[in-house]
């Protein structure tokens, strides 16, 4: 398929592995996150990590939007199904996560709760238009790359006067989380960061510029394609060779320094920050989730059926919170492939197709290699 064969050609990413092999000094370790879960994805998939020399060690972070939610947020979107009488609205991916009490999405559905598997905001209100005479709430998950389309449907319930819909928000943001990885006392060793790929055509590159100035740390922002990885990793390499921290762009055909303008006026005419937020892994954040702001708290889930968030601990057997924070990889958590598998998954980074876990247990990269 022309644009995307171009950046799967084997005989091009053996070249490059070989310039990295050639370029990364022996002496030296270089560990580099790619913090979004696609990367993680396509670093598994594509074998990236057998290609590259011992030295030059991937470490997965906090970018899968499913593994961040800690239990207590789905506890919520239960809590509105189950004792509300809602009908809950989300993405596929998020039925599955494990809550309280042995629960999740999929088995208070079972249990007769009305929770409906959708693939866009437009879906949610649809269903809300079909029935006027029920509450439809959107569990609205995700980065900077899904907010646009959740405060296009805010503002399109608010024209339509749409009283039956309302989303429980938990919009989170890319930079705070790269600010605690690195902020966490006795935290992984980063040298720097491969920068996700969708979040950046939102929010643009500029963003990144605090990481390489106050924490001199280079980020370079890549596409999903294994070349865009591969290539993306040899510039973190001579940009340490070369004791440099800047942001640099491998994914010129998307992203820019600027981002979308259109669709940042848009998230920040209808959201505002929220002062803390619980992750799971990081635990609580400053300023690095959304809410509505006060223009649209009508159409907030959280305000309109007071359903408060109550922090629930991790499953103790869990490693999830430790391979979101890059320090075990999935293979190091003891329940990994045998109690925990995507079919019976224990802890979030299971769940997803974009969580770390899930990753390596589909492509079979279970390798307990010391690098």
């Amino acid at each position: 398929m022309k644009y995307v064969d171009e950046f799967r050609d084997g005989d091009l990413a053996k070249n490059i592995a070989r310039k990295i092999s050639l370029e990364a000094n022996t002496n030296h370790t270089y560990r580099l996150m790619e913090f979004c879960g696609g990367h993680t994805h396509a670093i598994s998939r594509y074998g990236i990590a057998d290609l590259l020399p011992a030295n030059v060690r991937m470490i997965h972070g906090p970018g899968c939007p499913v593994c961040v939610l800690p239990i207590g947020r789905v506890d919520q979107a239960i809590r509105l199904a189950t004792e509300q009488g809602v009908i809950l609205c989300t993405y596929a991916d998020t039925m599955r996560v494990p809550a309280s009490n042995d629960l999740t999405l999929m088995r208070a559905r079972a249990d007769g709760a009305d929770v409906r598997m959708i693939y866009s905001t437009q879906d949610a209100l649809k269903i809300a238009r079909m029935n006027p005479e029920r509450e439809v709430v959107f569990f609205a998950i995700g980065f900077e790359t899904t907010t646009p389309p959740t405060a296009v449907a805010i503002r399109q319930a608010a024209a339509e006067g749409l009283k039956n819909f309302s989303i429980l928000c938990n919009h989170v943001l890319t930079p705070a989380a790269m600010h605690a990885i690195l902020n966490v006392a006795g935290g992984v060793k980063l040298d720097g960061f491969v920068g996700p790929a969708h979040v950046s055509t939102v929010i643009g590159s500029q963003p990144y510029e605090v990481f390489a100035g106050d924490y001199h740390k280079p980020v370079v922002i890549a596409g999903f394609e294994p070349l865009d990885v591969m290539q993306s990793i040899l510039m973190l390499v001579r940009q340490i060779n070369d004791g440099r921290a800047a942001v640099e762009n491998e994914f010129t055909r998307a992203v820019t320094r600027e981002g979308n303008r259109k669709a940042q006026a848009l998230v920040g005419e209808v959201f505002e920050l929220r002062e803390t937020f619980e992750w799971r892994g990081l635990g609580t954040v400053p300023d690095s989730a959304l809410r509505l702001r006060q223009k649209y708290t009508a159409f907030d889930a959280e305000q309109r059926f007071g359903v408060k968030y109550i922090p629930v601990s991790d499953n103790k057997a869990c490693e999830c919170g430790a391979i979101l924070r890059g320090e075990k990889r999935p293979w190091e958590c003891r329940i990994f492939g045998t109690v925990c598998t995507p079919q019976t998954p224990v802890g979030s980074c299971m769940v997803s197709s974009e969580g770390a876990c899930a990753a390596h247990y589909t492509y079979g990269r279970f390798r307990e290699e010391i690098q």
